[in-house]
């Protein structure tokens, strides 16, 4: 009985450890499915991460090309408003020449029509040549009065054109001055050079400010037709009014 019992209670130890056996493996195989599902789970969020991290570094650059591209655009717009602008000044100042070209065409038709008076205009630059008979007796430098009434006309339409220097050119022909006439005005220069002043001045004298005004004299130097003819002389001997861009 004694060893019945003995063996009874052997195979119960035995049934005892190999139970804890089980219970033990249980609970590692248990661990190692959690290590491994973890690993696991490790593993995908590592990558997630790194597509995360690959997302943002293209945002950022597509966001840097967006940057580069609207400050381009902004650049760009700039110019455009400036280009515009510029546009607009441009065709404030054509339409203001224009109107002074026309009105001057119109008041002088009767003088333009004689052939005394010549108006053009070219790339913002306006002439007005005016033979010199309608504005001074030969061999003189002061404007004589039915001259005087020509450059009232002349002044009542300059004198609204504050945009433009106005150059006053005196011209004459190859003619030597000789005589007495010699004493006052030893070349043509000097003629020339007087009635430019003189004409400067009256219209300064009717308004128009003298900081937009200049005289110059050429004399012979610039003639604008043969002096071997009268025709071309006469034609030579001018006053050009001269309205250019200011500086």
């Amino acid at each position: 009985m004694k060893r019945t019992a003995l063996v009874v209670l052997g195979l119960i130890a035995m049934a005892a450890l190999c139970s804890g056996c089980v219970v033990a493996e249980s609970k590692y195989l248990k661990k190692v499915n959690e290590a491994d599902e973890l690993t696991g789970r490790a593993t995908a969020l590592a990558a997630e991460n790194d597509d995360l991290k690959n997302r943002i570094k293209t945002l950022a650059e597509q966001r840097e090309d967006f940057r580069l591209k609207v400050s381009v655009l902004e650049t760009e717009n700039a110019r455009l408003k400036d280009n515009l602008a510029e546009a607009a000044r441009k065709t404030s100042e054509v339409e203001k020449e224009s109107n002074t070209y026309q009105r001057l065409l119109g008041e002088m038709k009767d003088e333009i029509d004689k052939g005394q008076i010549t108006i053009r205009e070219l790339k913002g630059k306006l002439t007005m040549d005016v033979v010199d008979k309608i504005l001074f007796d030969s061999g003189e430098a002061k404007v004589k009065k039915e001259g005087l009434k020509v450059l009232d006309r002349v002044a009542d339409i300059l004198k609204n054109v504050d945009d433009k220097n106005i150059r006053i050119e005196g011209h004459t022909d190859n003619v030597k001055i000789i005589g007495r006439l010699a004493l006052v005005y030893p070349t043509n220069w000097e003629l020339s050079a007087a009635r430019a002043i003189n004409v400067s001045r009256y219209l300064q004298e009717k308004g128009i400010a003298p900081a937009v005004l200049s005289a110059t004299a050429f004399g012979e130097y610039k003639p604008v037709a043969d002096n071997a003819t009268a025709e071309g002389r006469a034609k030579n001997r001018r006053i050009a009014i001269i309205l250019q861009p200011k500086d």
